[in-house]
C-alpha cells in the first residue's frame, strides 16, 4: 500500500515543484523594469544607472514606459535610430490611464508635437516630428496589463487646396468667357 502511495504521490509533487520552478521564472521576468527611456537610464538599488533593455536601445525617439515588454509577434520594425518606421508594440503591466498620461506628457519632451489625442476604451495619440507622424494606441487586455501600439510612418505630402470654381468651355462663349458652377446647385450621386 504504501508503494501505492509513492507512486502517486511522488509525480504530483515533481509536478508542484515544477509549476513553482516556472512561475519564479516568469515572475523575475516581468519583474524586471527597464530605462524610462534608453536616453535617460533608470538607477538601481544602489543609485547606478541600469542600461535599458537590448530591445528598447534603438528607440531614442520615443518614451519607453518602465516594466515594457515588446511583442515580437506583433511588432514590424524597417531602419533604424530616428528614422525607423513601422509597428512597436508593447506590452505592459500598467494601467490604461497611466500608460495615456505617461505617452501624453512624455512624448513632447523628445521633440514631437501633438496632433490629436483620444482618451476611451482604445485611447490614441498622434504626434508629428519632422517627416514622420506616429500613432500611439492603448488599451487593455482582457486579463492583466495594456497594449500600447506605436505605429511610425512617414509623413505624406501636402495635398493641394480644393478647388472651389470649376469652369468649363462653353459653345456660346468666347475662349475668355468662363462658365462658374454653383457646387450647391449640383445634384448628388449614389454610388453602389
Amino acid at each position: 500500500m504504501t508503494d501505492r502511495f509513492n507512486m502517486r504521490i511522488l509525480p504530483a509533487v515533481f509536478a508542484t515543484l515544477l509549476l513553482t520552478a516556472c512561475a519564479q521564472n516568469i515572475t523575475d521576468t516581468f519583474d524586471r523594469s527597464i530605462a524610462l527611456s534608453p536616453s535617460e537610464p533608470a538607477t538601481d538599488k544602489d543609485g547606478l544607472p541600469q542600461l535599458a533593455q537590448p530591445a528598447f536601445a534603438q528607440f531614442q525617439d520615443i518614451p519607453i514606459p518602465g516594466n515594457a515588454k515588446m511583442n515580437m509577434d506583433r511588432t514590424l520594425i524597417l531602419g533604424e535610430k530616428e528614422a525607423w518606421i513601422g509597428r512597436l508594440v508593447i506590452d505592459s503591466n500598467s494601467a490604461q490611464a497611466q500608460l495615456f498620461d505617461f505617452f501624453k506628457h512624455r512624448t513632447a519632451q523628445f521633440g514631437w508635437q501633438e496632433i490629436t489625442s483620444v482618451r476611451s476604451a482604445t485611447s490614441v495619440l498622434s504626434y508629428s516630428k519632422d517627416n514622420r507622424i506616429m500613432t500611439i494606441q492603448i488599451q487593455s487586455n482582457r486579463f492583466v496589463g495594456t497594449q500600447v501600439d506605436i505605429t511610425m510612418s512617414p509623413k505624406g505630402a501636402p495635398t493641394p487646396p480644393p478647388v472651389t470654381n470649376a469652369s468649363f468651355p462653353d459653345d456660346t462663349l468666347t475662349k475668355t468667357d468662363k462658365t462658374v458652377i454653383n457646387p450647391a446647385s449640383l445634384r448628388p450621386v449614389e454610388i453602389r
